[in-house]
C-alpha cells in the first residue's frame, strides 16, 4: 500500500545512531524500522482481532490425551535440565 502520511520526529542523536545501527543490521531504512515498530506496538487491534481468532481455533480442537506429569517432566529435564518442581 502506497504511503499517504508524513511524519516527522525530532530524536535525540544517540536514539537515532542506535536505530541507524540497527537497521543497517537488518539491511532496512531507519524509517521502515520505525513503522514497524509503531505497527507492532499500536496497531495492535488488528493483531489482538486475530489472536482472538486464532485461540478460538485451538479452543475447538479435539482434546488429547497427554502423558502422565512425571513422564513429560522427566522429558523435560532431559531437554531442559532439572528446573521444575
Amino acid at each position: 500500500m502506497a504511503k499517504t502520511k508524513r511524519v516527522q520526529v525530532l530524536m535525540d542523536p544517540h536514539e537515532f545512531d542506535a536505530l541507524g545501527r540497527v537497521a543497517r543490521s537488518r539491511g532496512t531504512s531507519v524509517a521502515s524500522l520505525m513503522r514497524e515498530a509503531v505497527s507492532v506496538r499500536y496497531a495492535g487491534a488488528a493483531n489482538g482481532e486475530r489472536r482472538s481468532v486464532a485461540a478460538q481455533l485451538f479452543l475447538g480442537l479435539p482434546d488429547t490425551r497427554l502423558p502422565a506429569w512425571r513422564v513429560l517432566k522427566k522429558e523435560l529435564e532431559e531437554r531442559r535440565g532439572p528446573r521444575l518442581p
